[in-house]
């Protein structure tokens, strides 16, 4: 059984850093898709970051380049994603998720698997 739990989340002043983490079980990270999302209040779920393969570069959103990496812990099967220079537009619930096989990363229609998500709240 496949379960993916997400921790990190908090209050964090603009501009500042956090670090979510999705640990998983039931699933392999080194060779599977996997990735995060988001979704804010009222918004549709968008891909925020996440890994097709483990030889492809990974896929960002186009307003977090730069300011967002992710990574993954292969030996603790934990994937993280760091968040530097965090704006207010960066609050939602960010989840994380995988698909039960390997499809495009980004697509959330094609994501089998979901934590439950940590919130993320940017603001003064």
């Amino acid at each position: 059984q496949v379960q993916l739990v997400e921790s990190g989340g908090g209050l964090v002043q603009p501009g500042g850093s956090l670090r979510v983490s999705c640990v998983a079980s039931g699933f392999t990270l080194d060779s599977n898709p996997i990735g995060w999302f988001r979704q804010a209040p009222g918004k549709d779920r968008e891909a925020v970051s996440c890994f097709s393969s483990s030889d492809d570069s990974p896929y960002y959103l186009d307003s977090v380049k730069g300011r967002f990496t992710i990574s993954r812990d292969t030996a603790k099967n934990t994937l993280y994603l760091q968040m530097n220079s965090l704006k207010p537009e960066d609050t939602a619930v960010y989840y994380c998720a995988a698909p039960k096989w390997k499809l495009p990363c980004m697509v959330a229609n094609y994501m089998n698997y979901w934590g439950k998500g940590t919130l993320v709240t940017v603001s003064s």
